[in-house]
């Protein structure tokens, strides 16, 4: 009873300095989230085709996976805290290039710098506070990381809609304003002392790791947790490498870590909030209405993200991925339904409302016409005309003629990014945090985040090519397929973490 409540009374300095660390998670989501509002200015300054918009938002994912491989082994021989300041730093220099781009090559060097400065945060700043953390506090703290991930987003969202009608070229704007609370994260971070358990394992330096523990949870917290980490690494007869991930004895812990990250990205959760307002023009809105919907799909996410910060050490990571998955897959099929019964209407109002005179005298003979697919309806738009007026129809004009319960879709959306928020979101980077052994921790993280970065870049890299010519019924459809599957593999594959420490997690995966 008394190392609970002395681990009680400490509590806030450990919350101070996950707060501080998971900073890095806000420029994730800010930085993951304000290219939504640039899509339109940038694919006008720098004369995008459509690939070549996918890739331009995408293309962070590059950095991403450069970040994912060297982050682990880096901050295993430099230390986490070290690779975090240079994180905050990428992301500095990101932000102001890519603001100041006049090239498109330029441009896409700029956003991949800031890639990998994701590709380090989103491994290493949850790594950090799973190894200050005292496991009953565990799961919550580390989840301020996704909490920050998706008060960026939110913020983004927000920046975005007060920038959009700026004087000039608004998305350098939006762009770079990122640069601020990317130098508060850069001086903060000189704050926080350096992981307790990198400073045993690598540098053995215990007198500096127990003031730091004590610190956090009293003499009797600091002692236990030294005993534990010492017990761990007398187990280890060698560092980590490769090959060892591929070991048998780690099997079960790679096929839950390899899972989960596909499946958090699959499901398309990267691009509704990278397109975000796109989709909801999709869907009929005007740009200022759909900067706004986005705004409410930052929040929702916000939210639940509160909510599942309350639930993870309650309930447990399992549950709460099933019953996220579960919502995520309704969600999906919600949106499918509803794009799968819209219509496209040709007439006097509808016809009225295209911005570029030659197509809409050159559609004008389809007045009085209803298509029910949007197959349909390029086949009969693309006969009338040329290649650059039809690429401009279905990237600015088809929104004027769809007739859909634009309601549906936006509560399917919300209820996705609800759901997503209290599951996939958090929790993976909580388990991943968790089920490592600190022998393999460094290499396997990165080899995971390097996996999760590259389903990301294909969703990114193919979702405006899916939206216009497969159609968001069938792309909305296939995410769905792909998160009933998800709610199969936690099921099947996915342990309890909750309560123990990362020492029990360990041996239970491996003797499992």
């Amino acid at each position: 009873m008394q190392k609970e409540s002395v681990v009680k009374m400490n509590k806030s300095y450990t919350v101070l300095i996950s707060l501080i660390v998971a900073l890095g998670g806000f420029l994730l989501g800010f930085d993951s989230a304000v290219i939504s509002g640039a899509v339109r200015g940038i694919t006008v300054y720098f004369e995008m085709t459509e690939w070549m918009l996918g890739f331009s938002v995408g293309c962070v994912v590059f950095g991403a996976m450069a970040g994912n491989l060297m982050a682990g082994p880096v901050s295993d021989r430099f230390g986490r805290k070290r690779v975090l300041i240079i994180v905050a730093a990428l992301f500095t220099i990101s932000a102001i290039w890519s603001a100041l781009a006049t090239g498109y090559t330029e441009f896409i060097i700029a956003r991949i710098i800031g890639g990998v400065g994701i590709g380090g945060a989103i491994l290493i700043a949850p790594v950090y506070i799973a190894e200050i953390a005292p496991p009953k506090l565990r799961g919550s703290l580390v989840s301020f990381n996704q909490l920050n991930i998706v008060i960026g987003i939110s913020v983004a969202y927000f920046s975005n809609y007060f920038l959009v009608n700026t004087a000039g070229e608004s998305w350098r704007w939006m762009l770079g304003v990122e640069a601020i609370p990317a130098l508060i994260y850069f001086l903060a971070l000189f704050t926080v002392p350096k992981s307790p358990r990198w400073l045993i394992q690598k540098l053995n330096n215990i007198p500096l790791a127990r003031k730091i523990l004590t610190r956090i949870g009293g003499e009797a917290y600091a002692d236990t947790t030294i005993e534990e980490i010492q017990r761990g690494m007398d187990k280890k007869e060698s560092k980590g490498r490769l090959s060892d991930i591929l070991k048998s004895k780690y099997a079960t812990i790679m096929i839950i870590a390899l899972g989960i990250a596909f499946f958090q990205q699959i499901t398309g959760i990267n691009a509704i909030f990278y397109y975000a307002p796109t989709i909801f023009e999709q869907a009929g809105g005007s740009t200022d209405s759909s900067f706004l919907q986005a705004i409410v799909v930052g929040l929702t996410n916000l939210v639940f993200t509160l909510v599942a910060i309350w639930l993870i050490d309650k309930l447990g990571r399992k549950p709460l991925l099933l019953i996220g998955t579960t919502f995520m897959t309704i969600a999906l099929l919600m949106a499918t339904l509803a794009f799968n019964n819209a219509t496209y209407v040709f007439d006097e109002s509808t016809l009225s409302k295209v911005g570029d005179t030659e197509i809409g005298s050159a559609l004008s003979d389809l007045k009085g016409t209803t298509y029910t697919g949007q197959a349909e309806l390029f086949q009969a738009v693309e006969s009338r005309l040329d290649s650059e007026q039809f690429l401009a129809f279905r990237r600015n004009e088809i929104t004027n003629f769809i007739d859909i319960n634009a309601t549906l879709v936006l509560i399917a959306i919300l209820l996705y990014v609800a759901s997503f928020a209290i599951s996939l979101g958090p929790v993976m980077w909580t388990l991943i945090s968790e089920i490592f052994p600190s022998k393999i921790k460094g290499i396997a993280i990165s080899v995971v985040g390097f996996f999760n970065s590259l389903v990301s870049f294909s969703v990114t890299q193919v979702f405006p090519w899916e939206l216009s010519n497969l159609g968001p019924t069938l792309t909305f459809l296939i995410y769905a397929i792909l998160s009933f599957c998800a709610i199969l593999f936690v099921k099947r594959y996915v342990i309890e973490t909750k309560g123990r420490s990362l020492e029990e997690v360990e041996e239970l995966l491996i003797r499992k």
